[in-house]
């Protein structure tokens, strides 16, 4: 399904039915906007074939891209590589070589999985990436793309722990255990900063009605404020919904996976809260099953 919204610029949003595109074709049906906004997922525009962006871009005379399309199956990941760098790569330098084209901004969505997550404090931009998993390769391989050809006009958002109403996610599994089970068993060893995919959306949103991204480039991170474990998480989760589930801590060792999961991926968020004066809420605030 492809979707428009209106009226200056013309702002593709790519991605537009997973958590965070859900989210941002959602504010722009709840509040008139002053931009032209089209929503596509892959039925409308396949970000992984040049020809058919090329096609797009210069139909509808995109302004700007804001790019939530990825592949997100950590797991699956590892046995689906070329589908996954298609997607999280591939289709990346599809999306820059149309904008330079069309003289079209980019506003591209990436992950904390591009940290080896051993850190013992929050990330911040700058710090070295060292992704391990396909998953968090390939996120790397389309940061990069756009670092190294199209700079001054990209803003990389970092995001980590994402939940929506929308999609699959973590949140939802816990509401589904949680009715299911007596007992869940969560890792407590694991820490980070669970993201409302609404707030993300939020900024996102005003940053491009507002202009803010205008002047900006390189790398921000975006997560909501505070630090839990999944563990701590998920005994919020299951309380918040009335569940008599007992959830119980455990070790990431108890759960073998294919992927060796980040043991620390709090984001650091000072630059882009100085840089757009942005207030960013604790993450229990924003929790709402």
């Amino acid at each position: 399904m492809q979707t428009y919204f209106s009226y200056d610029m013309n702002i593709l949003i790519t991605g537009s039915y997973g958590q965070l595109g859900s989210e941002i074709r959602t504010l722009c049906t709840k509040k008139a906007k002053q931009h032209h906004f089209i929503f596509t997922d892959v039925d409308t525009l396949d970000i992984c074939n040049e020809t058919s962006v090329s096609d797009f871009f210069a139909a509808n005379k995109i302004d700007l891209v804001v790019n939530c399309a990825a592949y997100t199956a950590v797991d699956k990941a590892e046995s689906d590589t070329d589908k996954c760098r298609q997607i999280n790569s591939l289709s990346v330098r599809n999306l820059m070589s149309a904008a330079k084209r069309h003289g079209a901004r980019i506003i591209h969505i990436s992950t904390d999985y591009v940290f080896d997550g051993t850190a013992h404090k929050p990330y911040v931009e700058t710090d070295r990436i060292a992704p391990q998993s396909v998953y968090g390769s390939t996120k790397a391989e389309g940061e990069a793309i756009l670092l190294d050809n199209y700079a001054d006009d990209s803003i990389i958002i970092r995001t980590s722990w994402l939940y929506s109403t929308f999609g699959n996610n973590f949140v939802k599994t816990m509401l589904r255990l949680g009715k299911e089970r007596k007992e869940l068993s969560v890792v407590f060893d694991q820490v980070g900063t669970p993201t409302n995919a609404s707030d993300l959306a939020d900024f996102i949103v005003q940053a491009v009605e507002n202009l803010w991204y205008k002047g900006k480039r390189e790398v921000y991170h975006f997560s909501n404020e505070g630090v839990c474990s999944w563990y701590d998480f998920a005994v919020t989760i299951v309380s918040q919904s009335g569940n008599n589930c007992k959830v119980l801590p455990c070790r990431s060792d108890e759960f073998p996976s294919k992927v060796m999961r980040p043991t620390y991926s709090v984001l650091d968020k000072t630059k882009l809260k100085k840089d757009f004066n942005y207030p960013i809420p604790h993450w229990r605030h924003s929790f709402n099953c």
